[in-house]
């Protein structure tokens, strides 16, 4: 039913204003209580074999929705009633700002793959932070807060703009991600270099400690999946210095060779992040050498053209002890929580596997 729903409207709708429309559905039926139950029960079955612990948190299962979908924290209870067990808000920055020019979003359809340009388009960390501050939550996800970089400070100044939105945002946050792999923002990804990443986490790290001293508030770094292997081993290592909490890998890419890519040519080239079903191979790749870097010492999140509960199943025994999606959801519909967490019971129940975290990153020691 939504695929037909999806060629008939929203394909023929600009994406953006199509994600807005969509969005705002999801947020009026999670205020109507009866409804918002229904669809719950209906989209969002708990699974008891599939409660996850990661950061030191409880979550009904391993599945969440990426960053990017819900930047300033107004839909959370509607994505929870959808089945996402954490959802990832932002990327939030210091000061709000309104994003790179129109059209910034472009489909891929024959791709299943999405290309952004959106720069960074937020309310700012202020207005984000009071928002979060007053929610009543009707479901009570695990909600992760994504920070990055304000288009108009300086490279130099970057770690200073981090710590204001860290401060900022550290009390509401279940946990802390460092967006420092957007391509959509001028210097951004210089910042995934170790000289100047180190710097910048330890000051996000002592900005969250500092402001909120009841609990550690988990810190994660997002990172490309452009970085050249090197790069990948290189931040792992910081991570496990630092003591960082955890890794998400990965975000959106700027490669367009050797994906295999059917859509019209025009719409390939633009520029921006590519995201969906194209990124699938790349993704998993970091993600296995990542925990065979790191083994189960950090938490890493994978994320990146996961589309199904095999592709999550897959990210599962590569290492990742969470598992995220987003462009996916587009083209998939309300089911699509339902049905990973459906197919990811099924597969736990038919492996060698007494629980979850025992699949975690199994095929990688199998070759280890």
């Amino acid at each position: 039913m939504y695929k037909i729903f999806f060629r008939l409207v929203f394909k023929r709708l600009d994406p953006e204003q199509a994600h807005h429309l969509a969005f705002r559905w999801i947020r009026l039926a999670a205020r109507v209580p009866v409804l918002r139950t229904f669809l719950a029960a209906a989209l969002a079955p708990r699974h008891k074999e599939l409660r996850t612990e990661a950061l030191g948190l409880r979550m009904h299962g391993p599945f969440g929705l990426a960053a990017g979908f819900d930047k300033n924290a107004v839909g959370i209870d509607g994505m929870a009633m959808l089945g996402f067990d954490h959802v990832e808000i932002g990327t939030v920055t210091g000061e709000p700002q309104p994003g790179n020019p129109k059209q910034r979003l472009f489909r891929l359809v024959k791709d299943r793959a999405l290309i952004n340009r959106m720069g960074f388009n937020n309310d700012g960390s202020l207005r984000v932070a009071a928002r979060l501050a007053s929610r009543t939550p009707v479901f009570k996800p695990v909600v992760g807060v994504n920070i990055g970089k304000t288009k108009v400070v300086p490279e130099e100044e970057a770690v200073a703009d981090y710590v204001k939105s860290a401060e900022r945002l550290a009390p509401y946050a279940d946990y802390l991600v460092v967006n420092v792999s957007s391509p959509n923002t001028p210097g951004l990804r210089n910042l995934q270099a170790t000289e100047a990443l180190r710097p910048l986490l330890r000051a996000v790290r002592e900005a969250a400690d500092r402001t909120v001293s009841a609990r550690r508030v988990p810190l994660l770094v997002k990172i490309a999946p452009d970085l050249a292997d090197e790069d990948v081993d290189a931040v792992a290592d910081l991570a496990v210095e630092l003591g960082l909490d955890g890794i998400i890998a990965t975000n959106t890419t700027i490669a367009r060779e050797g994906l295999g890519l059917k859509s019209d040519p025009t719409l390939v080239k633009e520029t921006g992040g590519l995201s969906g079903a194209p990124l699938k191979e790349r993704s998993l790749e970091v993600l296995r050498r990542l925990y065979a870097r790191v083994g189960d010492r950090i938490t890493l999140v994978g994320v990146g053209g996961i589309e199904n509960a095999e592709d999550a199943w897959q990210r599962i025994l590569a290492g990742a002890t969470l598992v995220q999606g987003y462009s996916a959801f587009i083209y998939e519909g309300p089911f699509w929580g339902r049905s990973i967490h459906k197919g990811l019971a099924a597969r736990l129940a038919t492996s060698p596997y007494a629980t979850l975290a025992d699949a975690v990153g199994a095929d990688v020691r199998k070759t280890a």
